[in-house]
């Protein structure tokens, strides 16, 4: 039962399911390449590292 390896910033798909805007409680778009999850309600992005989601307001990237 080994796994395949994964790339150490890769979300896993299930958190990415349950994951929502803590402002807005509103869907979250993984932004793959820039390794953020987008609000669109809230005009936000969260950053993530590591492969883990920082889901704080102040840690987020107002959008234009």
């Amino acid at each position: 039962m080994n796994e395949p390896p994964r790339d150490r910033h890769a979300v896993d798909p299930k958190l990415l399911e349950i994951l929502v805007c803590p402002l807005t409680k509103g869907p979250l778009e993984y932004d793959a390449e820039k390794q953020e999850l987008i609000s669109r309600s809230a005009k936000l992005a969260y950053p993530i590292r590591d492969g883990i989601p920082i889901m704080l307001p102040e840690e987020a990237r107002a959008l234009e």
